[in-house]
């Protein structure tokens, strides 16, 4: 099987050296640059299979870097940011990162965090390539009204015109319609969608939501409040 090719964008030479060591002890190969410059052009040369992203680099920012990549890619992407209350965490998310890690991070926290993605971007529907629709025996494409998801081919159309969703939100969608009508807890859409077996930020949940509203309508999911959200039937 093929190493795993990590990008890592990191302007800071201790850990970013330290952090190259790490993960290619865990059996990555990694590819790490200094500045955001350097690391777009290594992603068009490269085309890694994961992205490592620190917000705070010279040249181009880890934000708008995101952005560039979002923009040619559905690679997963992580963003590393020095605080957790920082606004950059909301940035990198809604320019297309798919999660993020607080530093200073513990390697094997940010190891587990990258195979955590790597499971859900390998297989769309879930660890092992199995999605539990709560016995949902669902094949062929669902309908809620002009909007139609196809769990097989993994195609969303809206008003019959494709649209492009990236592997997380297609996740979170494909959530969604198997079980309409109903509410989801932010929890269990962080365990679900993001395969967290702890405790996570519900922002990445928020945004992700927003960002999928944006792309299927903003009035398709419905805010509960104090309890998630819930796809219109």
């Amino acid at each position: 099987m093929a190493e795993t090719h990590v990008l890592f964008v990191e302007d800071d030479d201790v850990i970013r050296e330290a952090t190259q060591l790490a993960l290619e002890r865990d059996g990555f190969r990694v590819t790490a640059m200094p500045d955001g410059l350097s690391g777009l052009e290594a992603f068009r040369s490269n085309r890694p299979d994961i992205a490592l992203l620190d917000v705070m680099v010279p040249g181009l920012d880890g934000v708008s870097l995101c952005r560039r990549i979002r923009d040619e890619s559905t690679v997963p992407v992580i963003m590393l940011s020095a605080r957790a209350d920082s606004i950059d965490v909301v940035l990198g998310l809604e320019a297309g990162a798919d999660d993020y890690v607080t530093k200073p991070f513990d390697g094997a926290v940010l190891v587990a965090r990258i195979r955590a993605v790597l499971r859900r971007f390998g297989h769309a529907g879930g660890p092992g390539g199995q999605r539990d629709t709560d016995g949902q025996g669902e094949s062929g494409p669902l309908s809620f009204g002009d909007l139609e998801v196809d769990t097989e081919g993994m195609e969303v159309r809206k008003g019959g015109a494709p649209v492009a969703l990236t592997p997380t939100e297609m996740r979170l969608l494909l959530e969604f319609s198997a079980a309409p009508g109903t509410v989801l807890s932010r929890d269990r859409l962080l365990e679900r969608v993001w395969d967290y077996g702890w405790g996570g930020d519900t922002r990445v949940v928020d945004v992700h939501v927003q960002r999928l509203r944006t792309k299927i309508g903003q009035d398709r999911i419905e805010t509960v409040r104090g309890f998630g959200y819930k796809l219109k039937a």
